[in-house]
């Protein structure tokens, strides 16, 4: 009750700091706000006080203000003290512990990747050992985030994990020496044909531009002569780190992103400050529909001053900024304070939260209401949607099958028994999952009892019901019944017609747990379009040009020339 009163008192006292004149109007509105904190104060005493069980007061608090939060945009949050650390984390991309993923799978929790190099990985364990007890404590009925506070703790103690290995007996007993983790942000850099290098990019924590810098660095000392930056997945971070990496492509005193929001005070226009590295070399960077944030400010950018050829599919759309304000007791909250514009001024954000529909959604701003923008060389670009490629590329939509294997871990299960058949694996570059193993996959999915497309069938049952209350089952049942058949799922003819993508997925799956976030980087670009047509016009520099150019006024497409010519030579 103290800390929710003197939260309340901090409040008021901060508000007036806000204000920048003493006009009525902003004298209501502070009235308003204070009486309501008053109210709510008020509310919680009486129910402290008088309900009829006992009340966890923080419990209430904190499910009242996140209630309140989520009624603005996904990004405002209140992070309680004991949650600091994995704020922490979020912006350095630094904890301290055994440096592995964990989850929970069938009522346990699991170790899902081991990092390379780190101390879970040089202690030996494995993807898919279940964690049975942490120094002695029994957690098999614990939480992940209960298990993961126990896996942290003071670089250079020592903890003993008892482990269940799938496909042994006995239990294991591994003792692991924590350590200080970094997160590397770059998954995968090599250079690959025609001397383009090609780096994968995945988070914006402190110090990430400088390891893009390295990379780049030394790619050209292997004789890269173009560049590929891949930020696919890549959901963003530290603005500050996207500026940086802007940097390393072009001249110092360059604008990369301006802020506006409802303190103008705040308002600030960010510039280069550095000499670049290579402020020429061929570019391309390559997004997809979960590049956000930082991510759609390196591409936005880039492909504002015509410095690099954007490919892939269209970006996230998340162009609101977040700062991190201080509470009382430790916590903080994480609170949008603007949006952020690239150079030819359009702005990212793709969803208006501040005017929602009925019940409670958002929705894209529609193309309708976007506005033209004009790079450096005046191509044209629009706003309110995220990035839109040069060359579009579309991801396609997995099946749904895929989506299931995934999610209940068939693929995952499935990559743990192989890789206890098969101590070894050929490199990357010449690993194949041959169809025959992939019919033992067949064989391992119908063994599991695996049920999938739950979605049609509720849908179904949903829309069988309807029809029985109106009336119409009796006119319509054959109907139905075909309707029935059509979305009911055939396991068998299922696995076959999405065979290539589900083998894409157990390939990836089993090279990741020989060599771990790079190989499977290495085995997804086997059959990654997007990373071909880089690649292609990468080595195709007058296409490179050509792209950045601006698309010529009143000269008729491709399409519209041909059929001209086709209606010229028709005619008789």
């Amino acid at each position: 009750m103290k800390k929710l009163l003197l939260f309340t008192v901090s409040l008021i006292i901060g508000l007036p700091s806000f204000s920048q004149s003493s006009k009525p109007k902003s004298n209501d509105r502070y009235f308003n706000i204070n009486k309501n904190i008053d109210i709510l104060t008020t509310i919680l005493k009486e129910i402290d006080l008088f309900y009829v069980d006992s009340l966890e007061v923080d419990n209430v608090v904190n499910k009242t203000i996140n209630s309140m939060l989520a009624q603005l945009d996904p990004y405002t949050n209140y992070i309680a003290e004991e949650d600091m650390e994995d704020l922490q984390f979020m912006t350095t991309g630094e904890y301290a512990g055994i440096g592995s993923v964990i989850s929970y799978k069938d009522s346990s929790v699991i170790i899902n990747e081991p990092y390379e190099g780190l101390p879970a990985d040089k202690s030996g364990l494995k993807a898919g050992d279940i964690i049975l007890e942490v120094d002695k404590k029994d957690v098999r009925n614990s939480t992940v985030q209960e298990v993961s506070e126990l896996l942290k703790g003071t670089p250079g103690t020592s903890l003993m994990i008892k482990i269940k290995r799938p496909g042994e007996i006995k239990d294991r007993e591994v003792n692991v020496t924590r350590e200080k983790i970094s997160i590397h942000p770059i998954s995968y850099s090599a250079l690959v044909s025609n001397n383009i290098g090609y780096m994968h990019f995945s988070t914006f924590t402190e110090n990430g531009a400088q390891e893009v810098k390295n990379t780049v660095l030394d790619l050209k000392k292997q004789g890269a002569e173009s560049l590929i930056l891949d930020l696919r997945g890549n959901g963003g971070g530290i603005m500050e780190e996207a500026v940086r990496i802007v940097n390393i492509f072009v001249p110092k005193g360059q604008e990369v992103v301006s802020t506006k929001g409802k303190v103008k005070q705040w308002d600030r226009v960010v510039r280069t400050n550095e000499q670049p590295v290579d402020s020429i070399i061929p570019l391309v960077v390559l997004v997809d529909n979960t590049s956000a944030s930082a991510s759609e400010i390196v591409a936005g950018t880039l492909q504002d001053l015509d410095r690099a050829v954007i490919i892939g599919d269209r970006s996230f759309g998340k162009g609101l900024v977040q700062t991190v304000r201080e509470l009382p007791f430790g916590g903080s909250l994480k609170v949008t304070t603007s949006k952020y514009y690239t150079p030819s001024g359009r702005g990212i954000q793709a969803l208006d939260y501040t005017h929602r529909n009925p019940d409670g959604s958002v929705g894209r701003i529609p193309d309708s209401l976007t506005t033209v923008f004009h790079t450096v060389n005046g191509r044209e670009v629009r706003d309110g949607g995220g990035i839109t490629p040069d060359i579009i590329i579309e991801e396609n939509k997995p099946g749904t099958i895929s989506y299931y294997l995934l999610m209940e871990n068939i693929v995952f299960d499935f990559a743990t028994e192989w890789v206890q058949k098969h101590p070894t694996i050929s490199p990357v570059k010449d690993f194949i999952f041959a169809d025959e193993e992939y019919s033992k996959f067949k064989s391992f999915v119908k063994k599991t009892d695996f049920e999938y497309d739950r979605i049609s069938a509720k849908t179904l049952k949903s829309l069988e019901e309807v029809m029985e209350f109106e009336g119409y089952m009796k006119t319509a049942s054959e109907e139905f019944k075909a309707l029935q058949n059509k979305l009911t799922p055939n396991l068998d003819l299922d696995l076959e017609t999405f065979k290539d993508e589900i083998k894409g997925l157990i390939s990836s799956e089993i090279v990741k747990r020989y060599y771990y976030k790079t190989g499977a980087v290495q085995e997804s670009l086997k059959t990654d379009k997007t990373f071909e047509k880089a690649v292609e016009v990468l080595k195709d520099q007058a296409l490179y040009k050509q792209t950045l150019e601006p698309t010529p006024k009143n000269i008729p497409s491709a399409a519209e020339m041909k059929e001209t010519l086709k209606k010229q030579y028709s005619e008789k």
